[in-house]
């Protein structure tokens, strides 16, 4: 039986190693920054920043493995399957992110450094343009309205009635029972008229549902009675 050690790192230098290792930090550093600098929403977390960072790098070292030996490609997609990720992703720009450290990762593991670093520099700028400029933004401002009636009767004629007034446009989202099915929930997407308030919507809808809650989500504050 042959019991002989073998080390395979000669196929790569220290210095492929040392460059890919820095590189790949340095660019998943940047674009960390970047996702965090155009964060709008209040689902930032740093740990995701972090992460991105880690996964640049793994993907980069992953990359130094597999080389352009098919076996170990195969036998690393086998390993890495059996990995089981329970996180929901919150926005789908941040699916954009994990991807876009990935690709660099790849690019550097691979020995295409020039290719890594101007495909970072330039997503992250495409990035912090449609930042700067608001690209794509849809200026129409909608707000949520939902409405508890009691369950003894069908309220939606009454409360559309309502909304026909006070609104440009709306629809019907959900409707469900609560607090045990004392009470049904009605939930309406709706573009309040100008001229219109929220507080105006509430209490018309209150005088029409018996005085129960009635409350008006917009993407800035919420008003509720």
């Amino acid at each position: 039986m042959d019991f002989s050690f073998q080390d395979l790192s000669g196929t790569f230098s220290v210095a492929d190693i040392a460059i890919a290792m820095a590189l790949s930090f340095a660019l998943s550093a940047m674009i960390g920054w970047i996702y965090r600098a155009t964060h709008r929403n209040v689902s930032y977390s740093q740990s995701y920043v972090q992460t991105l960072v880690v996964l640049g790098m793994l993907i980069s070292l992953i990359m130094l493995v597999v080389g352009s030996n098919i076996a170990r490609a195969f036998a690393l997609v086998g390993a890495l399957s059996v990995v089981r990720f329970r996180n929901a992703i919150k926005e789908t720009r941040d699916v954009g992110f994990i991807f876009l450290v990935m690709g660099v990762g790849m690019a550097v593991g691979t020995r295409f450094y020039t290719l890594a670093v101007v495909a970072a520099v330039a997503i992250s700028l495409v990035i912090m343009i449609m930042h700067r400029f608001n690209w794509f933004a849809l200026s129409v401002r909608r707000q949520v309205v939902k409405v508890q009636v009691p369950p003894d009767e069908d309220y939606t004629p009454v409360i559309q009635d309502v909304l026909i007034r006070h609104t440009d446009e709306f629809e019907l989202v959900s409707m469900e029972t609560i607090r045990g099915g004392a009470l049904v929930e009605l939930m309406y997407t709706v573009r309040i008229k100008k001229g219109s308030e929220p507080a105006d919507v509430i209490a018309a809808l209150r005088e029409r549902n018996q005085g129960q809650p009635v409350t008006v989500l917009t993407g800035y504050d919420q008003t509720d009675l």
